[in-house]
């Protein structure tokens, strides 16, 4: 493993999948997902969800079936309550962090715990993640043609129109997606504001 702290960051990049938990899946979109978790294992990085359902865990699954590392942020206050009050999954996911900070308490700490935010289909929560990312700084891939969310931050990225010094890569395809967001990654790591991006 390398190590990159004389680069502003240490040990494995932690690529953070945020996208859709419920709702209407194609089938076209989870394989894509779960592309998008292989190359993630593949560019020796560990993929980061809420441990939630859906697309997230969708590339939690393909992540594991390539030997990468797992990691969940759970809403939860414990795996009781992550399995039967979220019905969240446990399986394929070798950390889970329980916050006990509720849906959107987590939300928070899973892009914080990010180097890369992907975006994937999504709904409300995800747009919320999206927008604690973008402000933050960080770097924002978002794989297009998955519906949500991701098919729509370029309709509106325009309006914001915030200096935060993020950047958001869009690409339809999940392994060049992934190679792009950690090639702009290694040879620029962002700077994080101490507390909010600027005005």
């Amino acid at each position: 493993m390398k190590k990159h702290w004389d680069k502003g960051y240490a040990g494995r990049i932690k690529i953070g999948v945020m996208g859709s938990a419920g709702g209407e899946m194609h089938d076209h979109v989870v394989e894509r997902c779960t592309a998008l978790g292989e190359a993630i294992a593949e560019a020796g990085c560990a993929i980061l969800t809420g441990g939630c359902p859906g697309l997230p865990h969708h590339a939690v699954t393909g992540c594991k079936s390539k030997g990468g590392m797992t990691i969940g942020v759970s809403p939860a206050l414990s795996f009781h309550e992550h399995v039967n009050r979220y019905g969240s999954p446990v399986d394929h996911i070798d950390v889970m962090i329980y916050t006990g900070a509720g849906l959107m308490g987590r939300e928070v700490i899973g892009v914080r715990s990010c180097d890369i935010v992907i975006i994937v289909g999504g709904r409300s929560g995800t747009l919320g993640e999206f927008a604690i990312a973008y402000d933050e700084g960080r770097p924002i891939g978002v794989l297009q043609g998955t519906g949500g969310v991701a098919d729509s931050i370029d309709c509106f990225l325009d309006f914001i129109r915030k200096p935060t010094g993020s950047v958001v890569i869009f690409d339809t395809d999940p392994k060049q997606l992934i190679q792009r967001c950690v090639k702009a990654f290694e040879e620029n790591p962002p700077t994080i504001r101490d507390r909010e991006a600027a005005l």
